[in-house]
């Protein structure tokens, strides 16, 4: 099955244009080398892929026949995302969690706040 393909049926990438765009940027190895969307994977080769700052790695265990729901996705590739990686993950989720909303015309909530504050 080709990389591009095997990767949008395991659900890493939301469309398949995105995994081979990805693939072309050279974002996807397998077995430490960039690969090309044609690529075809083998049983047991281990894919690893780049978003933005954060590396994921999959094993392939089976080849799926087409895209599936999110619940069957272990069935075809384990997740072997070192644990580093997953702590990277979450501290830049927490750092665009704790953003200052932006500066500009109040909202109708930020009104309402002010006026429960500024009555008391």
């Amino acid at each position: 099955m080709r990389i591009d393909k095997y990767l949008w049926c395991i659900r890493a990438f939301k469309t398949r244009s995105l995994a081979t765009q990805h693939c072309r940027e050279g974002k996807v190895l397998v077995s430490e080398k960039a690969v090309k969307p044609s690529q075809e994977l083998k049983g047991g080769e281990v894919i690893r892929v780049r978003k933005g700052a954060v590396y994921f790695e999959w094993q392939v265990l089976e080849f799926p026949r087409s895209r599936m729901a999110a619940a069957r996705v272990p069935e075809f590739a384990r997740d072997i995302t070192p644990e580093s990686q997953r702590q990277k993950l979450e501290e830049i989720r927490a750092a665009q969690r704790d953003l200052i909303r932006p500066v500009g015309r109040p909202t109708k909530r930020d009104r309402r706040d002010w006026e429960k504050y500024f009555k008391d």
